[in-house]
């Protein structure tokens, strides 16, 4: 529902509102991506609502989640999608793939949000799966793709370390080569959700360069191997989602080295360029969204909801007019990773969305705690109890605070800011 359906607006700023959402379903419709026809959005939306209205078991729906649902949650969840034939939304068929463009894959995201599934791998599904379909070898193929699809194997992403920070050229892990292994030593920062996950694809040093981008290689490593140490780190969001992991003579087999010996860079452009989308969180936020308008239609200021305030309505509908742009903005994003644009322009307007996508993370958080109030001074975590007398918080606050503090870091994570504006006057400008 738009704001102008639910806030009260004058005439004339209806009929604004009317004419911007019309101007964006003729740019829509006008765009050469590959668009379906609305008709044929319209019925695969009550496809997607209609099978995750008889098959989300009531025991997994709208548990709390950050960024990634707890591991049981995950490998239940996606057992159920991959039984459906959807355990990969995005990948090819000939990949095991649903073969969805990317309006479906837009659509079926939100109304998982809406729904309050879990959410699948996304770091398997995302970012690992692309590549190993794109750059693996059959054998590296045969193994791994089914485990993802089928929820078996979850996956974590190995780039930063303590002194690299978003230069990841800087990396100084090391993998030795000793006749069909790798001996792999050194440390990974900041691994999000790595306490849940088998595998972990990394970044490591193979060449003789100690810096810069040559000399990189990909390896695939089991984190149950001899040598591997997992030890969480407690974020200001006040629960556990990252981790360090230390790495002290781990042998890998050199078969689970990703492409050519030294030559990782490239690869490594195209998992950063395929995860500018991802990295924008577009379902998360539609459901920041729908919080705003849920707490401006029920709670009241002086007597009057918040939506009948001018500054929260005005505020609002600026932020549904940005959430309109950054989703126009993914979808051309990922029309293009689908056809595998690497052009400038296309990895610039993918940094511009890194940019876009995670500054209004950040801003509509920001305005979800203003908006609450004296209780958008409690943090209720996922840690927390809903039962905890200290902490009376409204169906509509719960975690919203320990969301604000987890999205500081959305600048950073996946490239930051200042990295993808450089990116940006770079491609775009030559500077």
């Amino acid at each position: 529902m738009g704001i102008h359906q639910s806030a009260v607006f004058s005439d004339r700023g209806a009929q604004e509102l009317d004419g911007f959402a019309a101007s964006l379903d003729r740019t829509r419709e006008a765009l050469p991506l590959g668009f379906v026809t609305a008709a044929d959005l319209s019925a695969f939306r009550d496809e997607v609502r209609q099978f995750l209205h008889e098959h989300v078991p009531a025991d997994l729906a709208c548990r709390p989640r950050m960024m990634m649902s707890l591991r049981e949650d995950v490998v239940r969840w996606q057992r159920i999608l991959a039984e459906r034939g959807w355990g990969a939304p995005a990948w090819p068929r000939e990949h095991g793939g649903a073969g969805w463009t990317t309006q479906q894959c837009i659509i079926f995201e939100e109304e998982c949000v809406a729904a309050g599934t879990p959410t699948q791998d996304i770091v398997g599904q995302k970012l690992l799966g692309p590549v190993v379909n794109s750059f693996g070898n059959a054998e590296q193929k045969a193994e791994h793709i089914p485990l993802i699809l089928n929820g078996d194997r979850l996956w974590c992403q190995g780039f930063s370390e303590p002194q690299a920070g978003s230069d990841l050229a800087a990396i100084r892990t090391r993998a030795e080569r000793h006749g069909d292994n790798y001996v792999v030593n050194g440390v990974k920062s900041l691994i999000s959700h790595a306490q849940q996950a088998d595998w972990i694809f990394l970044l490591v040093r193979t060449g003789e360069a100690v810096t810069g981008r040559a000399g990189i290689s990909i390896l695939l490593a089991d984190l149950r191997s001899p040598g591997i140490s997992v030890r969480p780190i407690r974020s200001i969001a006040g629960f556990h989602h990252l981790n360090e992991i230390t790495f002290d003579n781990v042998v890998v087999p050199s078969g689970n080295r990703i492409g050519a010996e030294n030559e990782g860079w490239s690869i490594t452009k195209f998992f950063l360029d395929g995860s500018h989308a991802a990295s924008a969180d577009l379902p998360a936020l539609r459901a920041y969204l729908w919080q705003l308008k849920e707490l401006g239609g029920s709670e009241r200021v002086g007597g009057k909801l918040l939506i009948e305030q001018h500054e929260f309505a005005s505020r609002l509908a600026r932020f549904e007019a940005e959430l309109e742009a950054v989703a126009m903005m993914v979808t051309r994003v990922a029309a293009m990773d689908q056809a595998q644009d690497r052009s400038p322009a296309a990895r610039a307007l993918g940094s511009m969305l890194k940019l876009r996508g995670t500054e209004l993370q950040q801003r509509l958080t920001d305005f979800l705690v203003e908006a609450l109030g004296d209780y958008g001074a409690i943090r209720g975590t996922i840690d927390q109890s809903n039962e905890d007398p200290f902490a009376p918080l409204p169906h509509f606050a719960r975690n919203i605070a320990s969301e604000m503090f987890f999205r500081r870091g959305a600048t950073i994570y996946g490239g930051s800011s200042e990295i993808q504006r450089c990116i940006i006057a770079k491609t775009m400008f030559g500077l």
